[in-house]
């Protein structure tokens, strides 16, 4: 029985072989291996692509979220509100800086920061709301952006599964203060290694960002604070440009996986979707209370699926130190308890995906 890949990322690179090959054989005879043309123009497009002004490549997701935080002058001490549900990246970023996370649980249907739940967790101290688009999904920005004007708050984006995605019509990219990607390979926009990036409307964030990331430096040799070396690769932001052409047609591919995946499941909670949202479908992530069984059983019929994320940021031996017990977030770890991520890409076979449901619908109704 052939196997089925969570996500079958040589197949995404077989598909652009040709031009992905031509741009990196491009770079290389360049002769410029560090910032350069290629990386400006994948900034200029993927700007655009955004519906933002100014995009800056840095070396990772992780880095952008930090070199944000930093541009933001966020400093020890300060608080930032956090997802109780979400990658420990969001909340390691906060940490990098010397802030403190500030966990608030998400909406219980969509998964995302729940803006209701906001105002209770400011306090004078708090400095930024980090909204995270997780799984593909947008967070419902207008109230989160209105209590962040109404309290003085910065509002940092983490787009690191939603390259595409749509909040009431327009594409995440630059409706709060920053927005933080990244294009590890496993993402809807993936390099062929680590990278990264921010949008802005603020040309004060991108500029500094950009020096952060340089060293502290704008001029070479001239360093006017304390930075680091975080910058995207030309020849990471050469494969980029040539994938970024093809995103909306993957990501229609990943709606429709998406669409059969909700009609034809059975027995098992599957996403809601808000109707101001369009998601781009990073992750396909179905709820069971015996969500470890159902892994393993599709695990022994050659089906691979993955847990996104099994252990809530604040059980993390990480952030012991916080001194959240278990029950402290119970929505963020019932989530980490039942979720399990299905097979899904925009270059998955319907003949697997036929396989997958019919395999979780047996499997779901002996359970």
């Amino acid at each position: 029985m052939a196997q089925i890949p969570f996500l079958d990322l040589r197949a995404s690179y077989l598909a652009l072989q040709s031009d992905i090959d031509a741009a990196v054989a491009r770079v290389l005879a360049s002769g410029w291996y560090i910032q350069g043309p290629e990386l400006t123009e994948f900034e200029q497009a993927f700007a655009a692509y955004c519906g933002a002004d100014h995009c800056v490549g840095v070396a990772s997701g992780l880095d952008a979220l930090i070199l944000s935080l930093r541009a933001l002058d966020l400093k020890q001490g300060d608080e930032v509100i956090v997802p109780s549900h979400t990658f420990i990246a969001t909340w390691l970023a906060v940490s990098a800086v010397g802030a403190v996370p500030i966990p608030v649980e998400p909406d219980a249907n969509s998964y995302n920061l729940d803006p209701d739940l906001i105002e209770a967790a400011i306090t004078p101290n708090t400095r930024a709301i980090i909204a995270v688009h997780l799984y593909g999904q947008p967070a419902d920005l207008d109230p989160i952006l209105t209590i962040a004007q109404t309290h003085n708050l910065a509002v940092v984006e983490d787009a690191a599964q939603a390259h595409g995605a749509e909040y009431k019509s327009r594409r995440i990219g630059a409706h709060g203060d920053v927005v933080c990607w990244s294009f590890y390979p496993g993402k809807n926009l993936g390099a062929m290694g680590d990278g990264g990036a921010i949008t802005t409307n603020r040309a004060d964030l991108a500029k500094r960002v950009r020096s952060l990331g340089n060293y502290g430096s704008k001029k070479k040799y001239v360093n006017d604070e304390q930075g680091t070396n975080s910058r995207l690769d030309p020849v990471q932001a050469a494969v980029l440009a040539v994938k970024l052409k093809h995103l909306d047609a993957w990501s229609d591919r990943r709606r429709e996986i998406a669409g059969r995946y909700t009609q034809e499941l059975r027995g098992v909670v599957t996403p809601h979707i808000p109707n101001w949202a369009n998601p781009v479908w990073h992750l396909y992530v179905i709820r069971h209370p015996k969500r470890d069984e159902l892994m393993k059983q599709l695990a022994d019929e050659g089906i691979q699926t993955l847990v996104h994320y099994p252990i809530a940021p604040h059980c993390q031996e990480a952030y012991r130190d916080l001194g959240y017990a278990r029950g402290s977030f119970p929505i963020a770890e019932t989530l980490a308890d039942d979720m399990l991520s299905l097979p899904i890409g925009p270059q998955m076979p319907d003949d697997h995906q036929t396989r997958v449901i019919e395999t979780v619908n047996r499997l779901v109704a002996a359970l």
